[in-house]
């Protein structure tokens, strides 16, 4: 067995005694192994398993690494996690069937045009910048419900909300307001949790779980 599914396999035990203890009779988190800077022969032993969902940061390779590979493996899902730029819209669309990072009305409007262009369908999940980071992208807490609206507006399927806490804090409370945020417009999926607090982002529902050092090992660059 490969190293990557041996630790995809660990990872999926621990949830699996985390929600145990939950009182919901439904939890099934999906886990995004995330694949950027990785290889193909380091995600083929996941696909040949049968892991479905991976994340990328960038457009360009994604659709280096997945083009064919989508094909080969046809019911993959592939999520894009990072900074979205508006010029590369019309590839993203083309590769991606989630995009988590969706944070201006600019950005959407350019993928609303492109993706009923086009007949696509793509999920979405707005990032909201909880922390108030300038370096981070996202949407301000305050501005979710108009831009949510907006969103539908353009007939976007939005399905969640995304969020990446401050480095070095204890993401619980960020987790916590992203958890409420979610549920004051009424959606299901939260993305939140990545390899050092997957665990504790199931606390507050997360539905879908970013995680890649945990599977794939330390990233070279």
């Amino acid at each position: 067995m490969h190293y990557t599914e041996s630790n995809l396999i660990e990872i999926q035990s621990k949830i699996k005694n985390k929600i145990k203890n939950f009182s919901e009779i439904e939890r099934n988190p999906r886990i995004i192994a995330v694949s950027k800077t990785f290889s193909e022969k380091d995600i083929l032993p996941l696909l040949n398993s049968g892991h479905l969902d991976f994340g990328e940061n960038k457009v360009q390779e994604a659709n280096q690494k997945w083009t064919d590979l989508k094909k080969k493996y046809d019911k993959v899902k592939l999520h894009m996690l990072g900074r979205l730029q508006t010029n590369k819209v019309k590839y993203a669309v083309d590769i991606f069937d989630y995009i988590h990072s969706l944070d201006s009305l600019k950005l959407a409007n350019k993928l609303a045009n492109e993706i009923h262009n086009k007949k696509k369908s793509v999920k979405f999940f707005i990032q909201i910048n909880l922390g108030d980071e300038t370096q981070k992208s996202g949407i301000n807490p305050s501005d979710l419900e108009s831009f949510y609206k907006a969103c539908i507006m353009l007939k976007l399927n939005i399905i969640g909300t995304m969020c990446i806490p401050p480095d070095n804090l204890d993401p619980k409370p960020f987790f916590k307001k992203l958890l409420n945020l979610n549920e004051k417009i009424s959606l299901k999926e939260i993305s939140m949790g990545m390899t050092g607090d997957y665990l504790t982002a199931l606390d507050y529902k997360a539905t879908f779980l970013r995680i890649g050092t945990g599977i794939f090992g330390n990233r070279s660059n």
